[in-house]
């Protein structure tokens, strides 16, 4: 069970990597949704960084919790700006990840 924890857990922190990764480029759809919700680049680039970190903190035993909070955190943000556009399903569906990585990090943080 411990494997498959690890395996959801690694899978979720690859996608926190990438989906930081696109904000801190500035990735055209990223900085598109950002402005359709009135906010500017520097929220982009937080959100973005708040993933990345989180994604890289959750590497090592140590830092694994705080790295799976900081990675639902960047998930659930993201899932209230998709509510704010109106699209609830997806926005419900976004709310997965965020589930997912509270519970298996605190299952491998135990």
């Amino acid at each position: 069970m411990r494997v498959l924890l690890l395996i959801v857990f690694g899978l979720l922190a690859l996608l926190s990597l990438a989906a930081g990764g696109a904000k801190l480029a500035a990735m055209p759809q990223e900085v598109e949704f950002f402005s359709a919700l009135g906010l500017d680049t520097f929220w982009l680039h937080a959100l973005g960084a708040v993933q990345v970190a989180g994604a890289i903190a959750c590497i090592l035993p140590a830092t694994r919790k705080i790295g799976a909070f900081a990675v639902a955190t960047g998930f659930g943000f993201s899932a209230a700006m998709i509510f704010a556009t109106g699209n609830m399903m997806f926005g419900a569906i976004s709310l997965v990840p965020m589930v997912l990585m509270l519970l298996t990090g605190r299952k491998l943080a135990a």
